[in-house]
């Protein structure tokens, strides 16, 4: 998969550390990267973005971000509020493509979840992914709630005949609950994909050193890495029901 867009059910489920892993054992399985920012928001100008963070983590990834807008606001609404010129899908997959020509493996983040508007027209990172044939990465939340949410963005996925290559929990707790060791089998039941791997929550304040050495042990190996899906839910969910 030379283009991979990585999209979340919302705000604030790990977008960023799952880029930064997937980035990161890419790397180690000796693949070039590239990581694509379409719009940050929520970052001052000279301010490290979403992508800084991912380079800062993962290690030697060329980054490229499309604009860059100051109110944490859905990327439309931030642009048009800033006086600036919104971003297009179009634009996106033109930027993906061309970074797909110099690397093994672009990744495409987007900004919070599949739908949010990038222009006043509605694009969205759907409509890049579609433009780009590329299959789309869900990150999710551990716990209660998440199931709706993933189902309802791995719906929309499959409506626009979009491939969507599987899910990763952004940040698993150390003591998880009750509804998030359900989760482990009810996630890749509801939307009927894969689970991918799973992120220990915390792991961004790792030292890039550390983080870089255990990516790959939080993803499964059609992302290049040794995580495997039974085995962690024989460790994390026994007795579930």
């Amino acid at each position: 998969m030379p283009v991979l867009v990585i999209t979340g059910t919302g705000t604030e489920v790990g977008k960023t550390v799952v880029t930064a892993a997937v980035a990161a054992t890419a790397l180690a399985a000796g693949r070039s990267v590239a990581v694509l920012k379409a719009a940050q928001t929520g970052v001052l100008p000279g301010e490290p973005g979403d992508a800084a963070e991912v380079a800062r983590l993962a290690g030697p990834v060329t980054t490229a971000e499309l604009a860059r807008y100051p109110e944490p606001l859905a990327p439309a609404t931030a642009a048009r509020r800033a006086g600036r010129a919104p971003v297009h899908p179009h634009e996106v997959a033109e930027a993906a493509a061309k970074l797909a020509t110099e690397h093994d493996l672009v990744l495409v983040e987007g900004a919070g979840g599949l739908l949010v508007r990038f222009d006043a027209a509605g694009g969205t990172l759907a409509d890049a992914a579609g433009l780009l044939s590329a299959p789309v990465l869900v990150v999710t939340a551990a716990g209660l709630g998440t199931l709706n949410t993933t189902e309802l963005t791995a719906r929309e996925l499959r409506s626009r005949g979009l491939d969507l290559a599987g899910l990763v929990i952004g940040s698993w707790p150390a003591e998880p609950d009750l509804a998030a060791r359900c989760n482990l089998a009810d996630l890749p039941d509801v939307t009927r994909a894969p689970l991918l791997g799973s992120v220990p929550a915390g792991s961004a304040a790792l030292s890039p050193a550390r983080f870089r050495a255990a990516a790959p042990h939080w993803l499964a190996p059609r992302l290049d890495g040794s995580w495997d899906v039974e085995a962690f839910r024989t460790r994390e969910a026994p007795g579930a029901p």
